[in-house]
């Protein structure tokens, strides 16, 4: 059977239409114009899981400080940042998520070998040693579930503890961000093309 996708709102690009300031509280209302400001530091603003939240104001109103402190002000290096989002969309195979993100891995510096690895799963040898960390860590986390003391020991020596439990914690909170946009069907923005090669589903 064909996907049908009838329950694509047409201007939010989701199953959900874009939040209305006027529905919203106050508290919530300064989050809507964080998103829809012309200095929002949001990829995509309201047309993404920012605006999703907001149809669960109290969820958006715990959401953005973790989402700002996870992004911006850990002191984690941008090009690591973006590795680690690229990622876990990858594990995810969330377009959506990888879309907005490769541009803005680039913008960091992170190199066009270190992206391919990610798409493609391929080796990570030779990359920089902190990227390379990053990815071992990542593809561990969510494929095996698990991660090796040898992998452990690396991500540490790369990035102390503190660092640690907040890459950590960003790659959690890409995959939640990945459960919400899968949930939600959020379409590609016009314009944007998938970027991430479908792989084989389970095996039954």
């Amino acid at each position: 059977m064909p996907d049908i996708q009838s329950d694509i709102d047409p201007d939010s690009g989701s199953r959900l239409p874009l939040p209305r300031r006027e529905d919203l509280p106050a508290a919530a209302r300064e989050i809507f114009d964080q998103l829809a400001g012309p200095d929002t530091r949001s990829l995509v603003g309201l047309y993404g899981p920012g605006g999703l939240r907001l149809h669960s104001p109290e969820l958006a109103a715990i959401a953005q400080p973790l989402n700002r402190y996870l992004r911006w002000e850990t002191g984690l290096p941008g090009a690591i940042r973006e590795i680690a989002i690229l990622v876990t969309a990858r594990a995810h195979d969330c377009q959506f998520e990888w879309a907005q993100h490769e541009p803005a891995a680039l913008a960091e510096g992170v190199s066009r070998e270190t992206i391919e690895a990610i798409r493609g799963g391929g080796p990570v040898d030779g990359l920089d040693e902190a990227g390379a960390a990053t990815i071992a860590l990542g593809r561990e986390l969510f494929e095996a579930h698990r991660v090796s003391a040898a992998t452990y020991a690396r991500a540490h020596a790369a990035f102390g503890t503190r660092g640690l439990v907040d890459l950590v914690s960003l790659m959690g909170m890409y995959a939640a961000t990945a459960a919400l946009l899968a949930a939600f069907d959020v379409q590609l923005r016009p314009g944007q093309q998938a970027r991430l090669p479908k792989r084989e589903g389970p095996k039954t």
